[in-house]
């Protein structure tokens, strides 16, 4: 069982015991815990994957109606599948995915299994994201919440749309709370000692989540609630979407870091190498930390109410994630390299050649990896206030997003898959598995680099973004997008293909033979230094945190709280 693995410096289950309070207990008990620690996180992985399928169906629905090859029934509305794409891909499969690797990594590194109370934390949450989900999708196939995952005033879904929203929040925290009560607990027994570095990750992970998520929380139970239910008659637009914006960037740093860790700490393991730097790591996390929060005015470069000096000051902060995205990148391919040439690669690029090129575990993340750069690319064009004038909503912006989180993000969880299944259910990957997962990643690369590739271009000659079929009357224009909107359904629909592979290869694994899969975490190289205690020192980091966020904010929003106009009533526009 993965819970039973040890190495890179952890404690076995026994001594984790002791040292947690807990008396030893016996090897059928210790089976015990390993199998409900699995089940935790297999249900969250299953749950995940299942909203991938709908989402997936939804998705491809969309792409063929926007390309015209297809007409929907009367009774379901474009806007309707966007929303349950949106909501279902984007919300609910990355948050159950990374919260069940979250917690298979901290159980796996901070002594070998969860703690009770860890673990009730993590089903308490698991259990309230489920019905949230449940309940948002049962709304949502009502057609009483086609407001789109970012679910803009005045557009007004049901109340209950809201109250899911909310649940599922809830239970994300609650499991945020599991896993930093973990972390604490191996703290306090272990003083003096730098936590693993997995655990470190997730820990950060969750607290930019628990942080980002204030702002969307603050304006569903403070604006939209109130307002939906008719509590309130009018919404303030400006201070909601703005609220949203303090969490919707942070967002996109919550989908990629678990991408990340699996990039510094389990492919350096799988392609038989060793961290190049624990200490470059956990800076670059901390930086992601603190330069993801305080920029949701990026988004807003084209709304106006929001004075141009602060959009200018949020701007600047947004580019300072590049830093850690750079070093990001220079520690995975300094690993590879260096990896490379222990095995005895020459020349320049030799190194390339030995690479698991046939193992999917790798070939998956690394392609995530790669299309990582061009996604990074767009990204400084969105939050580049002229370039950002020509693109802002328009479909450049969805390929952009699809580019960053529906490739770089989702091919690495793809990656995880395949091995973290098996892990947890005491399988193994099959030869004949491997080899469906690298096709399932190739066709995911070929349809996204269709559908992305179009949306980029036909995004630059103006073709807008949430909008159905239409030819506007045949305008020229229009008409020229057309072949570009064709192009994107055929990308979708390969995608689709590669959903239904990868749904096909999640049930193979969980009927694949018994056996042990190792839990791949890599150690750090021997001659580095120990990372410095301050980068575990919480409160500094949180502390500035705190002042970005109040440096970034208050000024801009106290006008618009001094300044806002009569609101809006709610709108039902389908």
């Amino acid at each position: 069982m993965f819970l039973h693995i040890t190495g890179n410096g952890e404690k076995t289950v026994n001594e984790a015991k002791t040292a947690n309070g807990v008396a030893n207990e016996t090897g059928a008990d210790r089976q015990r815990f390993a199998k409900e620690d699995s089940a935790l996180v297999l249900a969250h992985l299953l749950f995940a994957f299942g909203a991938l399928l709908l989402g997936g169906i939804a998705g491809v629905l969309q792409g063929l109606v926007r390309g015209g090859m297809i007409t929907l029934p009367a009774e379901i509305g474009y806007y309707q599948l966007l929303t349950a794409h949106g909501v279902l891909m984007a919300l609910v499969f990355t948050t159950f995915f990374i919260i069940g690797f979250l917690y298979s990594g901290v159980a796996k590194t901070l002594g070998g299994r969860l703690l009770p109370q860890a673990r009730r934390l993590g089903w308490a949450g698991f259990v309230l994201m489920a019905a949230g989900t449940v309940l948002g999708t049962i709304f949502i196939l009502l057609n009483e919440a086609t407001v789109l995952y970012t679910f803009y005033a005045p557009l007004k879904a049901s109340p209950y749309f809201y109250i899911a929203l909310t649940l599922l929040v809830v239970g994300s925290w609650l499991s945020g709370f599991g896993m930093i009560y973990q972390y604490r607990r191996w703290r306090n027994s272990h003083r003096g000692k730098l936590s693993p570095l997995f655990a470190f990750m997730a820990v950060v992970t969750m607290a930019l989540w628990l942080i980002a998520t204030l702002g969307v929380a603050a304006t569903v139970l403070l604006q939209f609630i109130p307002w939906s239910f008719g509590w309130t008659e009018t919404i303030d637009v400006m201070v909601s979407r703005t609220l949203f914006w303090y969490f919707g960037h942070p967002l996109v740093y919550f989908w990629l870091l678990p991408a990340y860790i699996c990039w510094y700490v389990v492919i350096p393991k799988i392609i038989g190498g060793k961290i190049f730097s624990d200490s470059l790591a956990r800076l670059a996390f901390l930086l992601f930390l603190l330069f993801s929060v305080p920029v949701g005015f990026h988004h807003q470069l084209m709304e106006p109410g929001i004075s141009p000096v602060w959009k200018y000051i949020q701007v600047i902060l947004t580019f300072m994630v590049v830093v850690p995205s750079l070093m990001t990148a220079f520690s995975l391919f300094a690993t590879f390299e260096l990896t490379g040439r222990m095995k005895g690669a020459k020349g320049l690029f030799g190194w390339l050649k030995v690479l698991p090129w046939k193992d999917v575990r790798f070939f998956a993340p690394f392609m995530g990896m790669l299309l990582f750069i061009p996604a990074g690319a767009g990204g400084i064009v969105n939050a580049s206030h002229q370039m950002n004038a020509a693109v802002h909503n328009t479909l450049w912006v969805t390929g952009h997003f699809h580019l960053t989180v529906a490739t770089s993000v989702a091919l690495t969880f793809f990656g995880i898959a395949y091995w973290l299944i098996p892990a947890v259910t005491n399988r193994v990957l099959t030869p004949a598995l491997n080899r469906l997962g690298i096709i399932q990643t190739i066709i995911w690369v070929v349809g996204m680099l269709f559908m992305s590739g179009s949306m980029h271009t036909v995004g630059l000659l103006g073709s807008p973004r949430r909008t159905a079929y239409t030819t506007y009357q045949d305008h020229p224009d229009a008409v020229l997008w057309m072949p570009y909107h064709v192009a994107m359904a055929v990308g979708g629909t390969i995608l689709f293909i590669g959903v239904v592979l990868l749904i096909f290869n999640v049930i193979a694994m969980l009927r694949a033979p018994k056996g042990v899969t190792e839990y791949p975490i890599a150690e750090a190289a021997e001659s580095e230094a120990p990372a410095p205690r301050v980068f575990e020192r919480w409160g500094v980091w949180i502390g500035l945190v705190v002042v970005l966020v109040l440096f970034a904010y208050t000024i801009p929003f106290m006008d618009m709280l001094n300044h806002s106009g009569p609101g809006s009533r709610p709108w039902v526009t389908w």
